[in-house]
C-alpha cells in the first residue's frame, strides 16, 4: 500500500484532468489515538467537501441505509453517498483504481473508484458524452462529480 503523500500526489497530479487541477483536492487522515487508527477521507472542490466519510459517521448514519441492499451495494454506493466510509476504504479504492484500466474503473461497482475515474485525465470528451447519455440513471453522488468534470471543461473553453 502506498503512503498517503504518494496517493495524494498521484490522484492530484498524475490522474486528475488538467483543467481540474487546483480545483479538486483529496484529504485522508487517520487518528493515532483511535483504536485501529480509524480516520476520515474527503474529496474537495475549491476547498469545499463534496463527499466525505469517517469511521464514526458509519454508525451515526447506519439507520439511513435501505434494508433491501446487500452489504456490498451498501458499501459501494450508499456508503459513499452518506459518508459511511473511512480512510481504509478510501485507500483500498485507490489501490484498486491504480491497478486497473480506466474502462474497468468507470464500470466498477465501487463508487469511489468510479469518482476517481470520471475525474481522470484519461477520460475524454467522447467517453464523458457516452456517460452523459445515461447520467439520469446514475446515483446522485456520481452525477455530482460528472457535472463537476463537464462544467469545468466547459468553463475553461
Amino acid at each position: 500500500m502506498h503512503r498517503w503523500t504518494k496517493i495524494k500526489h498521484k490522484l492530484e497530479n498524475e490522474y486528475l484532468a488538467e483543467n481540474l487541477r487546483g480545483h479538486i483536492t483529496y484529504f485522508c487522515t487517520s487518528y493515532s489515538r483511535c483504536p485501529d487508527h480509524e480516520g476520515r477521507a474527503a474529496i474537495l472542490l475549491d476547498n469545499k467537501e463534496i463527499v466525505s466519510g469517517g469511521y464514526y459517521k458509519q454508525w451515526s448514519n447506519a439507520h439511513l441505509v435501505p434494508d433491501n441492499e446487500t452489504f456490498e451495494e451498501r458499501m459501494n454506493t450508499t456508503a459513499v453517498q452518506l459518508g459511511m466510509f473511512d480512510n481504509q476504504y478510501f485507500y483500498k479504492a485507490f489501490e484498486e483504481f491504480d491497478n486497473q484500466s480506466i474502462e474497468k474503473s468507470l464500470a466498477s461497482t465501487n463508487m469511489l473508484i468510479r469518482i476517481f475515474a470520471v475525474l481522470d485525465r484519461r477520460v475524454g470528451k467522447r467517453t464523458l458524452s457516452k456517460i452523459g447519455e445515461n447520467i439520469k440513471n446514475e446515483p446522485e453522488i456520481f452525477r455530482t462529480f460528472y457535472n463537476i468534470r463537464v462544467n469545468i471543461i466547459s468553463a475553461t473553453k
